[in-house]
């Protein structure tokens, strides 16, 4: 893996060290309880932020005496950067950025599992001239926040069909603004469905999301393991009929020195509490145990691996 710890950030590893190596105090069932297990999500207006802060929540009604909380973060390739410097113990990425970064169990990077897909969204007003992705060409698009697995798709996109765009790098939020004000030509989005600053924006504006087949194809001919050709149901946006796009597996992913345990623990909680989680977030109806296991490359990390084993589906 190319990430190498912290390049933006000021907090010491050792003070998440002390969070994940002084396991001294257990917690309910013997299961160690650090003072503090941080989870690496996303920006804001994204679906990563959401659903992270959702689940830190509810894991931390199982750990009382863990301080469990969600941070804000650029997404996929920051929360690797947090996770590679040990200022995080678990983190959500994008499957094709965690594949073309080489994560392995020897980098210190595990799976917890995979929870829901993200599909590739290019947004623009109703009136907007743009009507396929080429249309692109010159104008001034939002390709993601940076660090984000959006960056990182939209790029390797671009790169695939020779596009030259006026490239920004903003969160979703500020992006969707942006397009409704006339200060972007577009945006692309990787994110899960419905994501919140599109779905907002769609209540208030008339918007329009550009078929992306072509893309889809592209890709997953190229990156079979981390593409698939999918649609936006019509019942995602307001006024915004079905469209085809490109689909995107995410993980949950850990430390690999994460006491087994622990991860035992998260790993039933994602998965048994995913109900609690649908009930905010659409997306986490996908979680389930019949395909968490199926992260790729990435290897579980022993106590995901452990929890699968006892909760075979029948």
């Amino acid at each position: 893996m190319r990430v190498r710890g912290p390049d933006r950030r000021s907090v010491l590893v050792g003070a998440a060290a002390a969070a994940v190596g002084g396991l001294t105090a257990c917690g309910r069932g013997g299961v160690p309880a650090p003072p503090e297990l941080v989870i690496a999500t996303g920006p804001p207006g994204a679906v990563f932020r959401e659903i992270g802060g959702a689940f830190a929540q509810i894991l931390g009604e199982r750990m009382p005496e863990t301080d469990v909380r969600s941070v804000e973060s650029g997404a996929s390739l920051d929360n690797l950067r947090l996770l590679a410097s040990g200022e995080a113990q678990l983190g959500l990425a994008s499957l094709d950025l965690v594949t073309a970064e080489e994560v392995t169990e020897d980098e210190g990077i595990s799976a917890i599992g995979r929870v829901y897909d993200s599909f590739l969204h290019l947004l623009v007003m109703a009136d907007s001239p743009v009507r396929e992705l080429a249309d692109l060409e010159g104008l001034r698009v939002s390709l993601g926040a940076p660090e984000s697995g959006t960056e990182f798709t939209t790029t390797r996109l671009a790169d695939a069909f020779g596009l030259t765009m006026d490239a920004v790098l903003l969160n979703q939020a500020d992006s969707a603004d942006l397009v409704s004000q006339g200060e972007l030509d577009a945006m692309l989005s990787l994110t899960g469905i419905p994501t919140p600053a599109i779905a907002s924006l769609a209540l208030r504006r008339t918007v329009r999301l550009i078929d992306l087949s072509d893309a889809a194809d592209v890709l997953a001919e190229s990156y079979p393991e981390a593409y698939f050709p999918a649609s936006i149901p019509a019942t995602t946006y307001e006024g915004v009929p079905t469209t085809p796009t490109l689909s995107i597996p995410n993980l949950l992913l850990c430390r690999s020195d994460l006491d087994e345990d622990l991860a035992y623990l998260v790993t039933d909680t994602l998965f048994t509490r995913s109900a609690r989680l649908a009930a905010t977030r659409p997306e986490a109806a996908q979680i389930n145990v019949r395909t968490g296991i199926s992260t790729g490359d990435v290897p579980l990390h022993p106590g995901a691996e452990r929890w699968f084993r006892d909760n075979k589906p029948i």
